[in-house]
């Protein structure tokens, strides 16, 4: 008895003892525009390395800060960072021990997506990634343990194949998505009230550029130059958009949509970029730029990506643009780019040659060259189309 009362007592004093320890954390919501998680804090000029961008008004626990970050305490294993700037302290969240998964629906509309909707007790942090060979979408969502069990799957579905999920660790729930096509064509995420909702782009019924919808983005411009000639002082941002309307004016001429994020030489932010594109919904955004290095003999043409499933339009293109005589610079993945970032529509990033080499410079500033490389997107967006339907 005396050692059963010894044991009892023990705990209630570490039970007071823990009511006395000073809290180590708090609690807040992301808000701004486009908040996004970050790995950790290794920087370079375009930042630090992103898990992807989250919805705002998600429940984060904050324990620690540096200068300009938030650390996150994302579940017991698992942190990341966030730019101050995303994180409103909020007193009035009352915390839980652990959140559940509720209900799931999965189901086709009558617009381009199939949607699946997951039920959970608050607004939690998640990460997503694509996977291919097969074609995959894989969620973790952090901080609560799964309660479902059951998964509604209606016969409306055309490119959800299968959703199940496995509770990897105590407070992660992993997602997994399994699609019909093995092109990735998009997805995007976002909070309805307590729903976690992922709507799955379907692959368009017609694979014709002309049925498509194609964004063009002119990098830079207004009070972002770029980069400059080293001959002609030309400049990045007067140069993308020379190309980006002569591949408007070639796909117009073959009776395709085109949408462009500007037209004349005005400052767009880049992340005013994403939200207008997000409202836009493109199959396609091609983002041109122009590069430099300090290395003058540097040169030749680039293709960028950050999500894997977006990867081979930015390999039809390159190819493509090694075939009028511009060297390699290589086809870039994982690339931090914004415009590389959304999940949204597939995109491809194009760097058309180097502004600090005098031979890639003197084919930038040449009407013939820019309309020439108009004809290689155009032929690589249509290689691409090719290889889909051939593996459908």
């Amino acid at each position: 008895m005396k050692k059963i009362t010894l044991i009892a007592c023990t705990i209630i004093s570490l039970h007071l003892m823990a009511q006395d320890t000073p809290q180590s954390y708090w609690l807040g919501r992301s808000t701004g525009k486009l908040p996004s998680l970050s790995y950790g804090l290794g920087e370079d000029r375009l930042g630090g390395a992103k898990m992807g961008y989250v919805d705002t008004n998600i429940v984060f626990k904050i324990i620690d800060s540096t200068k300009e970050m938030y650390v996150l305490q994302l579940s017991k294993n698992h942190t990341a960072f966030i730019d101050k700037a995303h994180i409103a302290r909020d007193s009035t969240i009352k915390e839980k021990p652990f959140y559940l998964s509720n209900s799931w629906k999965v189901q086709g509309t009558d617009s381009c997506y199939d949607i699946l909707s997951i039920s959970l007790d608050e607004k939690l942090p998640y990460k997503s990634w694509m996977e291919v060979n097969p074609s995959k979408i894989i969620f973790e969502i952090y901080g609560v343990q799964s309660n479902t069990n059951w998964i509604t799957q209606l016969s409306s579905l055309k490119e959800i194949k299968n959703v199940y999920y496995n509770q990897v660790e105590d407070d992660v729930l992993q997602v997994t998505i399994d699609l019909r096509h093995q092109q990735h064509w998009g997805y995007s995420v976002g909070y309805a009230e307590k729903k976690l909702v992922i709507k799955v782009k379907r692959q368009p019924p017609v694979l014709l550029l002309k049925n498509l919808k194609i964004a063009i983005d002119a990098g830079h411009g207004g009070t972002n130059s770029g980069a400059s000639g080293i001959k002609t002082n030309a400049l990045e941002k007067t140069y993308t958009l020379k190309f980006a309307k002569e591949l408007e004016k070639l796909l117009r001429k073959q009776k395709v949509n085109v949408v462009m994020t500007r037209r004349v030489d005005t400052s767009f932010d880049i992340k005013d970029r994403v939200l207008f594109l997000q409202q836009e919904n493109p199959d396609v955004l091609i983002s041109l730029h122009l590069n430099s290095a300090n290395n003058v003999l540097v040169k030749g043409s680039s293709t960028y990506y950050k999500h894997i499933g977006f990867r081979p339009l930015s390999q039809s293109i390159l190819k493509r643009m090694t075939n009028i005589r511009m060297d390699e610079f290589g086809n870039v993945g994982s690339f931090n780019f914004t415009l590389n970032a959304p999940t949204d529509f597939v995109n491809c990033l194009l760097e058309i040659g180097f502004l600090s080499n005098e031979a890639d410079e003197k084919r930038i500033v040449d009407p013939k060259f820019q309309a020439a490389v108009a004809r290689q997107i155009v032929s690589g967006l249509n290689d691409w189309l090719k290889d889909v339907k051939s593996k459908n």
